[in-house]
């Protein structure tokens, strides 16, 4: 295990060291300390933030910022929506009825236009390999910033996407990864008795004060010691139950659509509403090189449905004002096709949406030019568009973190501060 590995909790590494999967009552040490703090329970109101990531980078003029007089048009035709004056692509008629709970911005404009190196970015703020550090994501800044440390859930989770993990914040805010939202969390299932599990877990226990006592410094021991926390914390909460789907009626499942992304945005409502602080969904295939219109026309499609039901949802249950929906690639993609009928990498001038989060919605921030090659208009970089997100979940983007050797690193780096037209 390594402190900056995204780990998901798979059976053999629950039960490799017990012997069995755990279940039952803790009796003694550690494990009293997480039975006490899921007794707990707070009444703050808590900020959430659903990231829906679109792997690959989708096309700006394909997508939220159409260019239909431009030199190489989308063929998508622009729909109004239900705010006067916005129009978006015809493959959102869902999402354009419920406009007035989304902000777009149309000025992004980021540094990095490699995919690894441009997602690296958009998820941490920083360049990658910059400073010898391995920075921790925003799904880890807000596990450790807005989470709450006695939730019995990981307030870190990742859907059927990559998972950029905790960095140097350490293994309490990793990510737990879940590939298939349709199987959940598969090692919940209980499989010894009670008294079974009692003496396993005290034997484990026993053997990893015996090692900590002799090897106090030893990091991987304690990140070690921190993951099977977690994992009897989940194992023993109701709270796991938010990750059982079959609890949904039929009704509220077909609202989403079919496939794994509708489900993870399924699975993410369900998440937040029970208290998870941050929800990742991925869907990746939009590096369109090839094919642009008929592939970005697919995807845009199975984005819809979902994207529109999770803000109709978290609207009508009293959630959306604490819930920020982030929905954004890597970068853009080129205004022109290439000579296969594709966009390429485009990191200076594309588009992002915001939804709920209690900002004043219903809105368009900047503008590119008539052909999409520049922004015309309050240009947003990515530092720019993290401290905003930052602002709108009431974290400290100037916030300086340690790391393991004391260094001090900012939230978001300078000069990255909040948009004041979003907020």
């Amino acid at each position: 295990m390594t402190l900056n590995s995204a780990l998901p909790l798979s059976r053999r590494e629950m039960v490799k060291f017990s012997g069995a999967a755990l279940l039952g009552a803790p009796l003694s040490g550690w494990l009293n300390v997480l039975a006490t703090q899921a007794a707990q329970t707070s009444q703050t109101r808590h900020k959430h933030c659903i990231l829906l990531f679109m792997a690959g980078a989708p096309s700006q003029k394909d997508t939220f910022d159409l260019k239909p007089s431009s030199a190489s048009p989308s063929p998508a035709r622009a729909i109004n929506t239900n705010v006067p004056g916005i129009q978006i692509a015809e493959y959102f008629p869902r999402l354009a009825t419920v406009m007035n709970h989304c902000t777009i911005v149309r000025s992004m404009t980021t540094p990095e236009g490699d995919h690894g190196r441009g997602q690296f970015y958009m998820h941490t703020g920083y360049r990658e390999g910059s400073g010898g550090l391995t920075y921790p994501s925003l799904g880890s800044i807000c596990s450790s910033e807005i989470g709450r440390p006695e939730f019995n859930l990981p307030n870190f989770v990742s859907i059927g996407g990559r998972a950029y993990g905790a960095g140097f914040l350490g293994p309490r805010h990793q990510p737990l990864v879940v590939g298939n939202p349709n199987a959940g969390v598969d090692n919940l299932r209980p499989y010894v008795n009670g008294s079974q599990f009692n003496a396993r877990v005290s034997m484990l226990e026993e053997m990893e004060q015996g090692f900590l006592r002799t090897n106090p410094a030893a990091n991987q021991a304690q990140a070690h010691r921190t993951t099977y926390q977690r994992a009897v914390t989940l194992l023993r909460s109701n709270e796991a139950r938010a990750f059982d789907l079959s609890a949904e009626p039929a009704s509220a499942r077909s609202a989403y659509g079919t496939g794994q992304f509708a489900t993870g945005c399924l699975l993410a409502r369900r998440l937040v509403e029970t208290g998870v602080a941050f929800v990742e969904v991925g869907l990746g295939g939009w590096d369109t090189h090839q094919n642009n219109n008929d592939r970005q026309a697919a995807l845009a499609r199975q984005v819809d449905r979902p994207f529109a039901q999770l803000i109709t949802d978290l609207h009508e249950r009293g959630k959306l004002n604490d819930t920020l929906i982030i929905w954004m690639g890597e970068f853009g993609r080129t205004p022109r096709l290439n000579a296969n009928g594709g966009r390429d990498h485009f990191p200076r001038a594309w588009s992002a949406v915001l939804a709920g989060g209690g900002l004043p919605n219903g809105r368009v921030v900047g503008a590119t030019d008539r052909e999409g090659t520049a922004i015309a208009n309050r240009p947003v970089t990515g530092l720019q568009f993290l401290a905003t997100i930052c602002r709108a979940l009431g974290i400290d983007h100037s916030k300086q973190n340690q790391t393991p050797i004391g260094r001090p690193v900012r939230i978001v780096d300078r000069p990255g501060e909040p948009v004041r037209e979003v907020l």
